[in-house]
């Protein structure tokens, strides 16, 4: 029973999807709307949506072509994740972005063997910017090593270039997401002198207790933090609670939305994380979005995120989305591009601030450009911080640039070993 149960939720899930196979772009999102992890999936999944809405609404499409965007739910669950692409790959999608480095760990072989991009921005597994080994997956404009580095190079900025002897707590999510900046931070820790502090809080996140005990305890300078979903609001309110110094607590950039702030009330103000975009609603693109998708109706969701860190995010990722398809368009001379077709736009990809401007979008992205062995981008992030008064975050850094020095060798020693696992030749020669 429970085998045929699976096999016609899957058929069923396959019938869903498959409504949108006469659209020339079809661009599967793969979401999560319930469970612990909703509070960034919504937002997330509710921008990737409506910019593509504004593009069909406004523009009639990419080159004439609508775009569907037929949604899956993945509850955050790596399972749930391989079998909504199973069933949506066949509907003629062109690229996945899947929002979960545990999902996206599982899809790198399968796209790679099926044919089909992969676009994981800030997450999944950081040495796929390395295109010599791994052809379908792109991970611009930066990666979680990127992230690590660009924190501590903040650290370095508080502390006069010194951070010999100071103690950095690293509290993250117990799972490949949150193990992702571990090397990267045990290599800075070498280079610059301070003591690193591994505190792992198993999924959910429900319950850190004892990690911020520990905290109380060791009392580090610095806290750096790769929490997700629910984890993040506790995380913080567990800081405001023993009065960690909130300007020296520092997220990753899922870890910094209005939904991980706004629960420990005047308790978050202070706090930081990175992002790897602008923040707020002060942008030509949003009027547009006004205008064609929430005054007509057709938001995504409650309608209810808008201007949000995390909705932005998701609108930046369907805009490289978009654009990568256009250069597939430009590329090979025909608007109803496919999949391999749409992984070489991908591939000579290039942002510059020019076509930002163009998009509605200027100042809000690093500009970058793509190339057969560059899949990851530049890589430099931003420091937003949390001002509870006024509810909102502010950018109190420039971009800066990561430590490249400590992190190409990094990324050129784990994509070597994936190669060679998988018996992969390097190509880009």
């Amino acid at each position: 029973m429970k085998k045929t149960f699976t096999m016609l939720a899957v058929a069923a899930l396959t019938a869903a999807a498959a409504a949108p196979a006469m659209a020339d772009l079809v661009v599967p999102n793969l979401s999560y709307r319930t469970g612990p992890f909703a509070a960034g999936g919504i937002p997330y999944a509710d921008g990737f949506n409506d910019y593509f809405t504004l593009l069909n609404e406004r523009d009639g499409g990419i080159g004439g072509e609508k775009v569907q965007v037929p949604e899956c739910e993945t509850a955050y669950n790596t399972e749930k994740g391989v079998e909504c692409y199973e069933a949506t790959k066949g509907t003629g999608a062109l690229v996945y972005n899947p929002l979960s480095t545990g999902i996206t760990y599982q899809l790198i072989p399968k796209v790679s063997a099926d044919g089909i991009p992969l676009y994981t921005p800030g997450y999944g597994r950081t040495s796929a910017a390395n295109g010599k080994v791994f052809e379908w997956v792109f991970n611009y404009p930066a990666n979680y090593w990127d992230g690590a580095s660009v924190a501590v190079k903040h650290l370095l900025e508080m502390n006069g270039g010194d951070l010999n002897g100071k103690k950095v707590a690293l509290l993250y999510h117990n799972s490949a997401y949150g193990k992702e900046p571990i090397r990267t931070l045990q290599e800075l820790a070498k280079k610059h002198g301070f003591t690193l502090a591994e505190l792992p809080i198993d999924s959910p996140g429900q319950e850190q207790k004892s990690q911020w005990l520990q905290v109380r305890r060791d009392k580090p300078d610095y806290v750096l933090f790769w929490g997700w979903g629910v984890m993040n609001s506790v995380a913080i309110q567990e800081a405001a609670n023993i009065r960690f110094p909130m300007e020296n607590f520092i997220g990753i950039w899922w870890s910094g939305s209005e939904n991980d702030v706004m629960p420990a009330g005047d308790g978050a103000n202070g706090y930081k994380s990175l992002t790897m975009h602008g923040v707020g609603m002060d942008y030509p693109v949003y009027a547009d979005l006004k205008k064609y998708v929430y005054d007509a109706g057709k938001a995504s969701g409650a309608g209810d995120q808008e201007g949000s860190v995390i909705y932005s995010r998701g609108m930046y990722a369907a805009m490289v989305i978009a654009e990568a398809i256009r250069k597939a368009q430009e590329i090979h001379g025909t608007a109803a591009v496919n999949a391999k077709q749409v992984r070489d736009g991908f591939e000579q990809l290039e942002i510059t601030e020019a076509r930002m401007a163009e998009l509605g979008l200027p100042n809000f992205g690093q500009p970058f450009a793509a190339s057969c062995a560059d899949h990851g981008g530049p890589g430099a992030a931003m420091i937003q911080q949390w001002d509870a008064a006024a509810k909102k975050w502010n950018l109190v850094t420039p971009f800066i640039a990561p430590d490249d020095e400590v992190l190409v060798p990094l990324v050129m020693e784990d994509s070597a070993a994936f190669a060679a696992e998988n018996k992969i030749t390097e190509r880009c020669n």
